[in-house]
């Protein structure tokens, strides 16, 4: 008599990660596939992106590789029809992810480069001003501010909403320091804006609170340093994790 292939629910799925001791699991189209003996799967985890234990059908096939290479792996059960059935998320959004898949995990990777950038840049061409005393270097610095402060919302949404998609909103350690850490840097980048606003003069006329506003500054640079640390480690997980 044939042996009856197991079937998986995507919760019982939650516990092949790849981690722990345990088997790194995934499925592509209802298929369970066994990818532990994959050296691209290193605990659970695929080029810094793709987690073990979940459905991955629509990053697969937005992946550069076809899904030919899965042939490769053992099939070790299928997903519950009901369970494939029902992605727990609003319809339109299954749908808009099946037409374009790389809206499923790109949209935050992409847009927090900006607020990295640009608020490093402030404390940078701020240094160079007052290395320089060239007033162009301050005036860049002003205008790296407000890029800077304009896409850490934006940055925040799309990171709040890949947590929601990909991480089922687990609070990870990671998480945990990024969504703390995220409205922190926004406040401060609006309160420092609000003060060059009201004093254009804070690091050309230098008094006192310079010294504050310049160490606000290099806060936000440090800030935004850290939290993007941490969400590297969280999809480039460091040996050990």
């Amino acid at each position: 008599m044939k042996e009856s292939i197991p079937e998986f629910t995507l919760e019982e799925l939650q516990e092949f990660r790849g981690t722990a001791g345990k088997p790194a699991y995934i499925v592509y189209e209802g298929r369970v596939i066994d990818v532990s003996a994959s050296e691209r799967w290193p605990a659970g985890h695929h080029m810094g992106t793709h987690q073990a234990g979940h459905d991955l059908t629509d990053e697969i096939k937005a992946a550069p590789h076809g899904p030919e290479v899965l042939e490769r792996f053992p099939q070790v059960g299928t997903l519950r029809a009901a369970e494939a059935a029902a992605e727990k998320l609003p319809v339109f959004l299954s749908r808009l992810f099946h037409y374009i898949p790389l809206l499923r995990r790109h949209p935050h990777p992409m847009v927090v480069h900006f607020p990295i950038v640009f608020l490093v840049s402030t404390s940078g061409f701020a240094i160079l001003f007052l290395l320089t005393g060239n007033r162009s270097f301050e005036l860049t610095a002003w205008y790296c501010l407000w890029g800077g402060v304009l896409f850490t919302p934006v940055a925040i949404l799309t990171g709040l909403l890949t947590w929601w998609v990909n991480y089922e909103s687990e609070f990870l350690r990671q998480v945990i320091i990024k969504l703390i850490l995220s409205p922190l840097l926004f406040l401060l980048g609006a309160g420092v804006l609000i003060w060059r606003y009201l004093d254009p003069d804070i690091l050309v006329l230098w008094k006192p609170l310079s010294y504050l506003y310049l160490g606000c500054l290099l806060t936000l640079t440090l800030l935004v340093i850290s939290i993007g640390w941490f969400g590297g480690s969280l999809v480039f997980p460091l040996d050990g994790d």
